[in-house]
């Protein structure tokens, strides 16, 4: 049985096995979610993600699609990597948003953790509403399979965010 739950947080503090970035396709560090795990994992992050860049994805990582890293100065053991659609962009199927959900379950998988905690990919700066975002990944997550994990946390920033996802969960 895998636990689902929305809490208020900073992700970075998070103690499970991964936490995944809300990540821009060149990997290299950005704004609001990216930042801060950039910044609270350290120096070798980046270049963890540089190398990433180097060998599985030159052309950056495409949206929908997930990568792992090592956490480096964090809490947690990994450093999921995802790329949220940008609604601004017209990058508007719920496909690709789930996709995020899904791919980072799978890579977590592979990475034989046991509990993974996720923000609320593409909500505020790539302009998907929260309650969109929330009930996309919730049925995500319910619905995909997932080996080993036993929890799954959704670290949110703000108190609408986490409202939306408690309506999700309801």
């Amino acid at each position: 049985m895998t636990t689902i739950e929305a809490v208020l947080g900073d992700i970075t503090t998070e103690t499970t096995d991964a936490i995944v970035n809300a990540a821009n396709s060149s990997l290299l560090g950005g704004g609001g979610v990216d930042g801060a795990i950039h910044a609270a994992a350290g120096p070798r992050l980046l270049e963890a993600c540089r190398r990433v860049r180097r060998t599985a994805w030159r052309d950056g990582l495409p949206v929908g699609e997930a990568v792992a890293t090592e956490a480096f100065d964090l809490p947690c053991r990994w450093v999921i990597h995802t790329v949220g659609p940008n609604a601004h962009r017209g990058q508007t199927d719920p496909a690709l948003l789930a996709s995020c959900f899904t791919r980072s379950l799978d890579v977590a998988a592979e990475l034989t953790a046991t509990s993974i905690a996720f923000p609320a990919i593409s909500a505020g700066a790539y302009g998907w509403a929260a309650d969109d975002v929330a009930r996309i990944a919730v049925d995500a997550v319910r619905r995909h399979p997932k080996p080993g994990i036993t929890a799954i946390r959704f670290v949110l920033f703000g108190t609408p965010a986490l409202e939306a996802f408690g309506r999700a969960l309801a």
